[in-house]
């Protein structure tokens, strides 16, 4: 399939072929088409599927013959959770709407308000927008939304659930009933799509990949660890592979300063990115690491979601989030659009929690390696076995022969180097598939 397929504009055509794009994907091919009948729409789809042209492409076709925005007005309100998605979701628009009239602007928090409101007294016809800051804005009457068409909510399930469900309440209070709904996520947890139902009206459903999949385009390796050793651990894997970038993730803010610290020290190029850093703090780290200038990103989960980084080679889980879904969104960050990608945990005896609670979600038992002289002294359990829910196993049935299925007990059957896993362990440094140097690893399933 082709994207003129979807009866889009000649503008719209031309910029997604300056895109490179020339046949959409799997999400997109279901959700262009679903959009474009003015129905309310939620979409569920792995992350770096390329959801955001899913949503971004008909609505500026549905917005082009239509009566351009006033003052202090706009015509499609996208709420995301952070400024940096906020910021890639204004970046899409401005690609993708590059040849047509329309005008765009993204608001959050964390800036001066005052250029905001100078921007939205001209009036636009897309608003992106992080809940808080829209609401200070729309309480200083600097945003009405008498002639709302379109809302989108992207990450519409942690919107709902990390504490942003009273600001969408208000949000939704001053919105006027008549419009369109969409939802697009990677992950739609039963308690989450309760709360759609008072949003969305008889929506067409689309989903192309088993919910709260990882990608298969990501390996997925874990590396058993003490606590008090992953910080050497790191550095070892950063400097013996010569990885020159590297996204990881810790669970705190605190955390993840002081692992930068750590890094800089030992001579390895490192920023931090969360919640407490300024928004330019966040934006210059963020362009230094696309750019080569910084080795590591060490972020918390604020950055699982909106960061989109090219062929972003590997992901480190640092510490194991809480949340099992925010394990699929932070190694999504990586094997994005087609392209292949490596994801690593440094797991702890403490975090048996968490691992079952992620193996258990993905239906997989993530395949263990040890280091060479950093074998954990407290070993980490093996998790239990892969047990679906009732609710699992008939959603399972009815996406069979259209979505991509999850395997319980798979394992992936090759190690780095399409080497096999069931290895002795090795003294010597063996060369990773790209040649680089690795430490000396032994391999052993995590399902026994």
């Amino acid at each position: 399939m082709s994207f003129d397929k979807f009866g889009l504009s000649e503008p719209l055509l031309r910029a997604v072929d300056a895109k490179g794009y020339t046949s959409p994907s799997p999400v997109q091919a279901q959700a262009i088409p679903a959009v474009l009948t003015g129905r309310d729409v939620m979409a569920a789809a792995q992350t770096g599927t390329g959801k955001t042209a899913g949503f971004v492409l008909p609505i500026l076709q549905l917005l082009q013959d239509g009566k351009r925005a006033q003052a202090n007005r706009a015509r499609v309100l996208i709420l995301t959770p952070t400024r940096e998605l906020a910021a890639q979701i204004g970046e899409s628009v401005e690609t993708y709407g590059r040849f047509m009239s329309l005008s765009s602007t993204v608001v959050f928090g964390g800036v001066k308000i005052n250029p905001q409101m100078q921007k939205l007294r001209r009036g636009v016809d897309i608003l992106v927008a992080t809940p808080g800051r829209l609401l200070d804005l729309h309480q200083q009457n600097a945003i009405r939304f008498n002639d709302l068409e379109i809302l989108v909510l992207d990450e519409a399930d942690r919107m709902l659930d990390m504490g942003f469900i009273h600001d969408i309440r208000k949000i939704l209070a001053v919105l006027p009933a008549k419009r369109q709904n969409l939802m697009f996520s990677a992950t739609f947890a039963d308690e989450i799509k309760s709360l759609t139902r008072g949003i969305l009206h008889d929506p067409i459903e689309v989903a192309v990949d088993v919910a709260n999949a990882a990608a298969d385009t990501v390996e997925q390796w874990l590396y058993p660890v003490d606590k008090s050793r992953k910080a050497a651990l790191l550095r070892e894997l950063v400097q013996i592979n010569d990885w020159q970038q590297v996204l990881v993730f810790t669970r705190t803010k605190h955390g993840a300063n002081r692992l930068t610290q750590t890094l800089e020290k030992a001579g390895i190029n490192a920023a931090a990115i969360h919640g407490n850093k300024s928004q330019g703090a966040r934006t210059r780290a963020l362009a230094g690491f696309k750019q080569g200038k910084i080795r590591v990103l060490v972020a918390t989960d604020i950055a699982a979601r909106g960061l989109d980084i090219v062929q972003l080679p590997q992901v480190v889980n640092f510490d194991l989030p809480n949340v099992a879904e925010d394990y699929v969104h932070r190694i999504g960050r990586t094997g994005r659009a087609g392209s292949t990608g490596k994801a690593y945990s440094l797991v702890s005896a403490d975090e048996v929690k968490q691992l079952n609670g992620i193996e258990q979600l993905i239906q997989k038992h993530i395949t263990r390696e040890y280091i060479a002289g950093f074998e954990p002294e407290h070993e980490v359990p093996a998790s239990g076995s892969l047990k679906k829910s009732h609710k699992a196993k008939r959603a399972a049935g009815k996406d069979k022969g259209h979505h991509h299925k999850a395997h319980a007990g798979e394992h992936t059957s090759r190690g780095r180097g399409g080497e096999g896993h069931n290895r002795p362990a090795r003294r010597n440094r063996p060369a990773s598939k790209n040649g680089n140097r690795r430490p000396a690893a032994s391999s052993q399933s995590g399902n026994r």
